[in-house]
């Protein structure tokens, strides 16, 4: 990781969350990428070498004006909102503030007072703008196509990652937690394997401490039902092997109860993987009912469970949809899209700021 200059940047993309999340993963996707066309660096703890970064201690002491006057700060969190009200005002740093939601609820009071001293505000879906009560641009995420590719050999490319080279794969990936729905995906599978011998399900993501007794209620309920060799738990995977497990699926379940934007029906759509997913988050304006996968209620189990066994048992249907999402992702949610929206907006703030603002 190089060292960077924070008197030779524009833009500082907080990220002041250690753990994995959602957020950390759009400043790992977008800042590299963002930075071959604007001088951008995030402020992190931790980030991967590829990504710009500064720690968050050298944010106290940088330059009061930044090479174009005033700088961008992009937060995706209240505490970086919070972050960058004290360096403008309590420090005096030169700043133009900038604030990504992707929630879809009515936020807090405090939320909102920070939200109205933003100087602009994107939303991650139009659902999401509806609850800002202010101008918001929508810039929906996008996947790096390039990465997140359909692979030749399946086969082999399950071999290498240790899984079932056989059969039908259905995969849940993420945050294992109550509101990401994991326990509808085990109740759904034990149905479809009981349903087909060819099917196998495949649940990969970390579960914190206090959702421990949670994912080992889910391995229990496997293992009364006898499928433990063809349901499979797995740990979260280094962020490098991420698109490798997309590119084994043959489909996809997120039976979310609740999120924000949402993430993994692209990643999947994007490898050639269907997506079955419930009506939350960005996932209506992702997913295309019958031609990338389709779309269920929260928590309508018998829905997910109907259309799981359905899919699985159609493959020409099941290869119609995948060349189908495929197209629609590459086409509509190129990662290359969200990048040029959001240089566009930092490009204006900085230019008010050339101006005087």
């Amino acid at each position: 990781m190089s060292q960077i200059d924070l008197n030779q940047i524009d833009v500082i993309a907080p990220n002041f969350k250690k753990r994995y999340s959602g957020v950390t993963s759009t400043v790992i996707r977008l800042v590299p990428i963002q930075a071959r066309e604007i001088a951008i660096c995030a402020a992190a703890p931790d980030l991967p070498a590829e990504v710009p970064q500064v720690k968050p201690g050298a944010l106290w002491t940088m330059a009061r004006n930044g090479p174009s006057g005033a700088r961008v700060w992009h937060a995706r969190r209240n505490n970086e909102m919070v972050a960058g009200l004290l360096l403008k005002y309590l420090l005096g740093k030169r700043l133009k503030l900038l604030f990504t939601s992707a929630a879809q609820r009515r936020h807090t009071g405090f939320t909102r007072w920070l939200i109205r001293r933003m100087d602009a505000v994107i939303a991650t879906s139009s659902r999401s703008a509806s609850y800002l009560e202010r101008d918001a641009t929508v810039i929906r995420h996008g996947i790096d196509c390039d990465l997140f590719q359909p692979v030749a050999d399946r086969a082999a490319l399950r071999r290498a990652l240790d899984l079932p080279e056989d059969g039908l794969l259905v995969g849940c990936f993420g945050r294992i937690r109550p509101q990401k729905g994991n326990d509808l995906f085990v109740k759904a599978m034990i149905a479809a394997c009981r349903a087909n011998p060819e099917v196998r399900g495949l649940m990969m993501g970390r579960a914190t401490a206090d959702n421990a007794e949670f994912l080992q209620g889910l391995k229990d309920e496997v293992a009364a039902a006898s499928l433990s060799d063809r349901i499979l738990f797995r740990d979260e995977v280094a962020v490098e092997d991420v698109p490798r497990h997309f590119q084994a699926l043959d489909l996809y379940v997120a039976p979310q109860r609740w999120e924000g934007f949402g993430l993994t029906p692209l990643e999947a759509m994007s490898c050639g993987v269907p997506a079955v997913a419930t009506r939350v988050g960005a996932f209506e304006e992702l997913v295309i009912p019958g031609e990338t996968g389709t779309l269920c209620d929260i928590e309508d189990l018998d829905k997910i469970t109907a259309d799981v066994i359905a899919l699985l048992s159609d493959r020409d249907r099941l290869n119609e949809m995948a060349t189908v999402a495929r197209e629609h992702v590459a086409g509509t949610f190129r990662l290359e899209g969200e990048v040029a929206a959001i240089i566009a907006i930092y490009r204006k703030l900085l230019g008010q700021n050339g101006a005087g603002a």
